[in-house]
């Protein structure tokens, strides 16, 4: 009886995820190939009808956990995919010609697999390797180091024993073939145990895919770079414009939307891979800090080769993804700046418009002033102009006046009483104004 409360949709998928890839149980001696192809364009339907031709009854509900292990007659064929990629992984047991003493054995020719199947993988091929675990005696690890320098070839070892303590010895040089596969070579003592043995191979396997795939952000970083050089000249021009008064602010915001846009378009454009490489490089530091390496005298660690030598391209890749980073922060501030200047420019031309209204109010009001004291004037001509007629009517019923005196007395009055009257006006305006 179910003794919990209803279980989250998520539940039994996030609590698997540890148990999704596990890891191959492999016996030594083995002969085990990686090969990872780029899925962009891959969909699941053309992988599963392509795994279909091993084992006809797979179904594509069976790969929905992006991860199969396909057991067949004499070989054992893993197919992971992943955001970017896909792997497939082949175990069988290891051709007689192949063992150790051996130069540079031959070992595709002796692939389980049917002719052609590998050729005919869906994608494009960025990794494969031809990984050997033999069983040796490690007693004297310069003796096996000799041993596998033969059997890889001639070209340069990287090696070191493995575990602490030691307990295997892997050997590689890192070159790519002309069958388009690079080697490992993996001595390991009597006695290992099938699931170390898979743990050493998974964690080899990796180390190399992550490094490649790392390494893909490379080539855009130096591409980018380029662009960048550019546009930071075009920025440090448009800043020193700005320090110019006459200037053009539009055609300088214009400059600066079209190449704030550009850098835009680069982050969009590759701010994912610079995060893919970013993780892809720390997943590949952990498997060299899992592979617990010791050095063999005169010889470089794996640890120590990809220090050497992958740590500059991700260098230069974190420092491009960084300058992409400033200059967006750098348009930015010369967006305020530029924003700065146009504000005060603007709040200028308000002052001088200001200027001007005040201006025009003072002669507006001088102008008015002078219209009422003509208009005082012409009120009190009119008024006195009534009080002759009045005083000329008067006369003419018979009273003893002279219309003239009359009127020009009463003319200080008048005006008092029209000056007196326009100033009540104007008292009653601006009290309800």
């Amino acid at each position: 009886m179910n003794q919990l409360p209803p279980d989250d949709s998520e539940r039994a998928l996030l609590h698997n995820e540890v148990h999704a890839r596990p890891s191959a149980r492999i016996r030594i001696p083995a002969f085990i190939l990686l090969v990872g192809v780029f899925n962009d364009g891959i969909s699941r339907e053309q992988e599963c009808e392509h795994l279909r031709q091993l084992q006809p009854d797979l179904s594509l509900q069976d790969m929905q956990g992006n991860f199969v292990r396909l057991r067949m007659n004499g070989y054992t064929l893993k197919w992971e995919r992943h955001t970017e990629f896909t792997r497939y992984s082949l175990v069988q047991s290891l051709p007689e010609n192949a063992a150790l003493g051996s130069q540079e054995p031959e070992l595709l020719s002796h692939l389980k697999l049917p002719q052609g199947w590998l050729a005919a993988i869906p994608g494009k091929t960025f990794s494969a390797i031809k990984l050997v675990m033999l069983n040796e005696d490690l007693t004297d690890p310069q003796l096996a180091l000799d041993q596998a320098r033969k059997w890889i070839g001639d070209a340069p070892v990287i090696a070191s024993r493995m575990g602490n303590p030691a307990h295997s010895l892997v050997a590689t040089d890192f070159k790519l073939r002309e069958s388009g596969f690079e080697r490992i070579l993996v001595l390991a003592p009597h006695g290992t145990s099938q699931s170390r043995a898979g743990r050493i191979s998974q964690r080899l396997l990796e180390l190399e895919t992550y490094r490649l795939m790392a390494l893909r952000g490379l080539s855009v970083a130096k591409v980018v770079s380029s662009h960048l050089g550019q546009a930071e000249k075009e920025l440090s021009d448009i800043i020193d414009y700005l320090a110019h008064k006459d200037c053009d602010d539009q055609a300088l915001l214009t400059r600066l939307i079209e190449l704030a846009a550009g850098v835009e378009r680069m982050t969009a454009g590759h701010a994912y891979r610079f995060a893919a490489t970013a993780a892809y490089d720390k997943l590949v530091s952990q498997r060299i800090a899992e592979l617990r390496e010791s050095p063999i005298s005169g010889t470089q660690t794996i640890g120590e080769f990809m220090k050497r030598r992958l740590s500059p391209a991700m260098a230069t890749v974190a420092a491009t993804s960084q300058r992409l980073t400033l200059l967006s922060e750098r348009i930015n501030r010369a967006s305020s700046l530029l924003r700065t200047r146009v504000d005060i420019a603007t709040e200028e031309q308000n002052r001088m418009l200001l200027e001007k209204l005040t201006k025009g109010q003072e002669l507006q009001l001088r102008l008015q002033s002078t219209v009422e004291g003509l208009s005082i004037a012409a009120i009190s001509y009119y008024v006195v102009s009534l009080l002759l007629y009045a005083a000329k009517a008067a006369k003419a019923a018979g009273l003893a006046i002279q219309p003239e005196v009359v009127a020009g007395s009463l003319i200080p009055m008048v005006l008092w009483l029209v000056w007196s009257a326009t100033r009540r006006i104007h008292a009653r305006l601006y009290k309800v104004v």
